[in-house]
């Protein structure tokens, strides 16, 4: 009988310590912040129109920032006064900022007058997500004053709609921004 019951302790033990050995192998793996997939492949593809939020990138993604493309000076802060014009700039986000939008407004009487995206990214799930955000943000944002105009997971793409809030708070600042120099 002592013989069976220090053959289970062995066991035991030999099984507690490969657990243990498992464990801190995997507890260097994956991120410390976990964020559920928000796409269709996860279930979830449902639309939503603008507001007045947006979340930052998940962890290893990047946050998303705005350049401009056309190079106007920007204001220190949104006079919330917009000089009527186009402005191009370019949101990015991703690992490096590898994946981007390229975004295209029109401002008229401090409203959104003519929208345009164009997508850019060399995966194909992320190329579908800005595809469709590109298709639906127009009727999201045109014809809405640019004063505090923010999206929120327009057609499902989260990170995509988040750079776009960044070339819009840029847009804010160029608009802003004395023309008369």
């Amino acid at each position: 009988m002592a013989k069976s019951k220090s053959r289970g302790l062995a066991t035991a033990s030999a099984t507690l310590a490969t657990l243990v050995a498992v464990g801190s192998l995997l507890g260097g793996c994956g991120s410390q912040q976990a964020k559920p997939m928000d796409d269709e492949f996860a279930g979830s593809g449902a639309e939503s129109s603008s507001a007045p939020e947006s979340g930052a990138g998940a962890a290893g993604e990047g946050t998303p920032t705005a350049v401009s493309r056309d190079g106007l000076p920007t204001a220190p802060a949104d006079t919330g006064n917009y000089h009527d014009g186009t402005y191009a700039l370019t949101g990015k986000y991703g690992h490096d900022g590898a994946d981007s939008i390229d975004v295209d407004l029109d401002l008229s009487g401090g409203q959104v007058t003519r929208v345009q995206v164009q997508g850019h990214s060399d995966s194909p799930i992320s190329r579908g997500h800005m595809e469709r955000f590109a298709k639906a943000v127009p009727g999201v944002v045109q014809g809405r004053p640019l004063k505090d105009l923010k999206v929120d997971k327009v057609a499902g793409a989260s990170w995509t709609s988040d750079a776009f809030n960044k070339a819009l708070d840029l847009a804010r600042l160029e608009a802003s921004a004395d023309r008369s120099s």
